[in-house]
């Protein structure tokens, strides 16, 4: 079984700045000739920029930053973003994969990286996993006008490796490695975040302990990396020898629940008290319709709020109640309390609200202090409005203080992923 684990053929393929490239195949441009950035000008200088195009990649602007940042003698080609066209993209990238290999071996990662199995359909092909990676990229070329960028490995974690460290830089886009290339391919990497599963926060933890490259915590004592960062800690080191025994098979069939539902956003301009709770009640409507759609209720609320970069810092608070619930007015009124109890009256630039700890609902334990008849008829009417939003559209039916200025709610309608659909 082991073997069967240690020794597969996989393709870990990521489309190359799929945004940009999105835009630029739309408009029949070369992107790696076109000066394109995926943008909101819009939403002012301070719009984070979700895409650059592999020409300007090229030049050394970060795939990520603002617009503000991009240096004006650049004659750059901004396109706002249209999320419902880089879903119907991936789509069908999703459809090409799909006539070479079974779902069964396909895991989604993102919307433009996904991991392939090919070791039972090498013999079927007559191919090495090498040339069918090439035929695959050639076909999402081909047919979408997208470049891709593929690792390939005995294992998922490997082919992951490959493809962000050495397929990206490669001529043909394209990095192959074994078990024998851990040692002189990843153990030099430097800084450790350049490793796929090292955050900056971990990182400054291992370089705490004298790890500065990956072949430094290949040959830390694993016992000590466990005692100090727990399983991940010992995970992590297994990782630095590039063992990893998951399956795309058996991740698909673990098919857990929906363990929270949340719902963030950073807002245009600074808000303060009252404003802000216009705001709040609106994300409370959202995640409240995800209980009721999927019949759970949460029993531990979360409140976290970002003030402006001016003062920094902010703050986030959860609260745990007896007794699941997916009441829009009993997790206001928490979200409140929560509020209140830790605003120290500064600017507001985020907000974020989530609910975990959730149980499926059966009964209602109304106590004494409550109007079970106003809770009955509240829950209906919500009930009532979920069922037209989800036939006419989110936007045919709101509160009324959606009409005040310092609504968001009409506009985080009409987005995707918080973004122009």
């Amino acid at each position: 079984m082991k073997e069967y684990q240690l020794h597969r053929h996989i393709l870990c393929i990521d489309l190359k700045s799929f945004y940009a490239s999105v835009e630029c195949a739309v408009r029949g441009l070369d992107p790696f000739k076109t000066p394109l950035v995926v943008a909101d000008r819009g939403r002012g200088g301070g719009s984070i920029v979700l895409a650059v195009s592999p020409y300007l990649k090229a030049k050394g602007l970060p795939s990520r930053c603002r617009i503000h940042e991009i240096p004006e003698d650049l004659p750059i080609i901004f396109a706002k973003p249209r999320m419902s066209l880089y879903l119907e993209f991936s789509t069908r990238i999703i459809e090409i994969y799909l006539r070479f290999i079974s779902e069964d071996d396909l895991h989604i990662y993102s919307i433009d990286e996904a991991f392939l199995d090919v070791t039972s359909y090498l013999n079927y092909y007559r191919m090495t996993d090498l040339e069918l990676a090439k035929r695959i990229l050639s076909t999402v070329l081909e047919e979408t006008k997208i470049h891709a960028t593929c690792g390939i490995g005995p294992n998922l974690l490997i082919s992951k490796l490959a493809l962000d460290l050495e397929s990206k830089k490669a001529p043909d886009f394209i990095a192959k490695w074994g078990y024998e290339d851990i040692e002189h391919k990843l153990w030099p990497v430097t800084p450790l975040s350049e490793m796929w599963g090292i955050g900056h926060n971990m990182q400054r933890n291992l370089n705490a302990l004298g790890l500065y490259r990956v072949g430094d915590i290949a040959h830390y004592d694993r016992l000590k990396l466990k005692k100090r960062f727990g399983i991940l800690g010992e995970e992590l080191y297994f990782h630095t020898h590039g063992i990893d025994m998951s399956l795309i098979q058996d991740r698909l069939k673990m098919k857990p629940g929906r363990k929270s539902y949340g719902i963030g956003q950073t807002l245009f301009h600074d808000y303060y008290v009252p404003d802000i709770f216009q705001i709040m009640l609106e994300m409370v409507d959202d995640v409240c319709r995800r209980l009721r759609h999927n019949r759970v209720g949460a029993k531990t609320i979360a409140l976290g709020i970002g003030y402006s970069k001016s003062v920094g810092g902010g703050f986030s608070r959860q609260i745990t109640i007896e007794h699941p619930t997916a009441n829009e007015k009993a997790i206001c009124d928490l979200c409140l309390h929560l509020f209140k109890a830790n605003y120290e009256g500064d600017p507001i630039r985020r907000i974020h609200v989530s609910v975990t700890n959730l149980e499926k609902r059966r009964y209602y334990p109304y106590s004494l202090f409550e109007d079970a008849e106003a809770i009955l008829k509240e829950e209906r009417l919500f009930s009532t409005i979920d069922r037209i939003k989800e036939t006419h559209g989110k936007n045919v039916i709101n509160r009324a203080s959606s009409e005040l200025e310092s609504s968001t709610v009409k506009a985080r309608n009409e987005r995707i992923g918080g973004h122009n659909a």
